[in-house]
């Protein structure tokens, strides 16, 4: 423990990533992922920041959060940085009106946004939304546009939930890249845009904030090249084999020694242990 608290001075905030480290989305609301619940609140109750830093976006913020209190979490809206309010206000500062791929769980985050007569493409985990018609259409919108503006919340690869993998929409914005000659503009990790908005909504620097994630390159890579400290968990997606290959593709992405979950995590194993 010695050497993770040198690596550990000076931190006083804490990011957690959700899906995969909190618990493992299914169509039955999924499950909690063992002793995360009674790690959230030793973290909280300790001396450190907490926020929760989310590429989900298949649900609202509201519904989000709902799902994980049911499930015992101690959490609430203002604490979770998510893409979708995220996207909603830059949209609106820019005056830009989405055509909006996008999973209808997150619809009601667009709610007071414009979209007639698009001027961009907004792309989100959208399910079984991705369909041929529904990928066109949006190829066709980026297309009949003079400068197009794709967004995409996150470029995640995939994503685990109880019944196994998830294609995710990165793989989905990048058909659209290739596609158009472009290069989408992405809200959520690994942006460094994100995750400054997640840091100034909590409060800390980065080099006072560690990120806690299953994903090697939008949650390690990403907080590490924002100058925070990064820690991958055993648990969601993370697998050692396919690690290797990310890794060797993302130079840009450190892995340190896995812990097993959350509840072992250095932060957390100090805090129940008293320390």
């Amino acid at each position: 423990m010695a050497a993770w608290g040198e690596r550990l001075a000076g931190v006083r905030g804490v990011l957690l990533d959700i899906s995969g480290v909190l618990y493992d989305g299914g169509e039955d609301g999924g499950t909690p992922i063992p002793g995360s619940v009674e790690a959230v609140a030793r973290l909280k109750r300790s001396q450190l920041k907490v926020r929760f830093c989310t590429n989900d976006s298949q649900k609202s913020r509201r519904e989000l959060v709902g799902l994980l209190q049911r499930q015992g979490f101690d959490i609430s809206e203002g604490e979770v940085t998510s893409p979708a309010p995220a996207t909603s206000l830059i949209l609106k500062e820019r005056g830009l009106r989405p055509h909006l791929l996008i999973h209808d769980g997150v619809r009601s985050e667009f709610d007071q946004i414009d979209t007639s007569n698009p001027n961009c493409v907004v792309i989100a985990d959208a399910g079984e939304g991705f369909s041929y018609q529904n990928m066109n259409k949006a190829f066709r919108v980026l297309m009949d546009l003079e400068k197009p503006v794709l967004i995409s919340l996150g470029k995640g690869r995939y994503y685990k939930e109880t019944s196994g993998l998830m294609l995710d929409v990165g793989a989905y914005m990048k058909a659209l890249e290739y596609a158009c000659g472009i290069e989408a503009e992405v809200v959520g990790k690994p942006s460094p845009e994100y995750f400054q908005l997640a840091l100034k909504e909590m409060g800390v620097e980065a080099h006072e904030a560690i990120m806690i994630g299953d994903d090697i390159v939008g949650d390690v890579g990403g907080a590490q090249r924002c100058g925070m400290r990064a820690l991958q968990v055993r648990t969601g997606k993370f697998s050692r084999f396919r690690e290797g290959a990310v890794l060797e593709s993302e130079p840009g992405s450190k892995s340190q020694p896995w812990p097993r979950d959350l509840k072992q995590t250095p932060c957390s194993r100090a805090l129940l242990s008293g320390g």
